[in-house]
């Protein structure tokens, strides 16, 4: 059954309760040093308002404060971020629940209110329902738009949804969308690239996902594990040794329904994981003493000549350690390539977001997650609670 979005609802006149996902990094200063998990509810935000809602309530967590007041998480410095983005007034409140809390909502003239940090109260992960009716009792609809939050039971994600009429935000909707397309009937052919440190990390979704896909691409840490599995000598690269089994029951599980995975050819490799490090392609094996950093270019071309005639493509994990210049090359190629192409391109939040990020190729993809660990159990085909909760159309 398709879930309700916030376009089902009637809001005028309205209190709207809205979960966001306002967990940004910040530094010493508690200055918020990447604000795109802000910016991306503002479109949200714009929608309810525009649809004269009485007041918007919105509520988030930040970081892990465990249940008590960690004045280095509380959310003022998002709100003065909002008031920024959105140009319009947004009142603080210090606390999520309580009479107080209540007071503040109905004398504030502001229509924009953000409540404190969720997490100060211990309730709040522990979904427990008292609490979660206390959240609820504040408005009369609730949308959540915090899909990186959407894979925990938690109060504000799952509770809430019990005692209101719940619906996606335009986020949350944009996500389900997009991963739920990939998911259940994907654009043939259907590619996925799967990288970053660990297999253990990724079984879920190549489970899940080589049936389905033409495909499956490793790279990054968790590609030397395969490459053990097949006999290969991979020096002193990243290795799960008790996952060298389950990689070989994977490749023999590919070969079996005629699936076709594809493993680094070639690769860079220093002596020691280090920025400055000499560097030096090396082949399939790699030689005793070196460290593989990334794919080498012969695999680029590899990884480019599979991917050119995909419909689809769903990126989990970069190829090498990007956030170092000298092994980026890798995850940057294959980002440019996959932007040229004319296929529904679909990146995993986390690392791989944050790889996009920093090659300035977002407008370039079709949709990039803004939940990791809740993209990675979407594409596992799990039920995520966040969403389970929501009201159906």
């Amino acid at each position: 059954m398709a879930k309700a979005t916030v376009r089902d609802l009637d809001l005028k006149g309205k209190k709207v309760l809205m979960r966001a996902d306002f967990n940004v990094p910040q530094d010493a200063q508690l200055n918020i040093t990447d604000d795109t998990r802000i910016r991306a509810t503002i479109p949200t935000i714009g929608y309810i308002l525009q649809k004269d809602a009485e007041k918007l309530i919105l509520m988030s967590h930040l970081g892990r404060p465990d249940g008590k007041v960690v004045e280095k998480y509380s959310l003022k410095p998002v709100a003065k971020k909002l008031k920024e983005l959105l140009d319009e007034p947004v009142k603080f409140l210090n606390d999520c629940v309580g009479d107080n809390v209540r007071d503040g909502i109905a004398s504030s003239p502001e229509k924009i209110i953000l409540l404190e940090n969720l997490r100060f109260h211990a309730e709040e992960e522990a979904n427990d329902s008292a609490f979660a009716k206390h959240l609820a009792d504040l408005a009369d609809i609730y949308v959540d738009d915090a899909f990186g939050t959407a894979h925990r039971a938690h109060a504000s994600t799952e509770g809430v949804a019990h005692y209101l009429k719940a619906a996606a935000g335009l986020l949350l909707e944009k996500e389900m969308k997009y991963l739920g397309q990939a998911v259940q009937n994907p654009a043939q052919p259907f590619m996925v690239i799967l990288g970053g440190a660990k297999v253990s990390d990724k079984i879920g979704v190549i489970e899940n996902l080589l049936p389905k896909c033409d495909a499956i691409i490793i790279g990054g840490g968790m590609a030397y594990t395969f490459l053990k599995a097949k006999g290969n000598s991979i020096g002193n690269s990243k290795l799960e040794n008790d996952k060298i089994d389950l990689a070989k029951e994977i490749l023999a599980k590919a070969s079996g329904i005629g699936k076709q995975i594809l493993l680094p050819c070639d690769h860079l490799v220093v002596d020691e994981v280090d920025a400055g490090a000499k560097t030096e392609v090396v082949g399939v094996d790699i030689p005793e003493g070196k460290i593989a950093v990334d794919v080498g270019p012969k695999t680029i071309l590899l990884f480019k000549d599979k991917l050119k005639s995909a419909k689809t493509i769903v990126w989990n994990g970069p190829l090498g350690i990007f956030e170092m210049e000298p092994f980026s090359r890798g995850s940057l190629e294959i980002a440019k390539f996959i932007s040229t192409l004319s296929c529904t391109s679909i990146i995993g939040g986390g690392d791989t977001a944050a790889a996009i990020a920093k090659f300035k190729l977002e407008d370039k993809m079709s949709h990039i997650s803004t939940g990791g660990g809740a993209s990675l159990e979407f594409l596992e085909g799990k039920v995520l609670p966040g969403i389970a909760a929501l009201s159906d159309k």
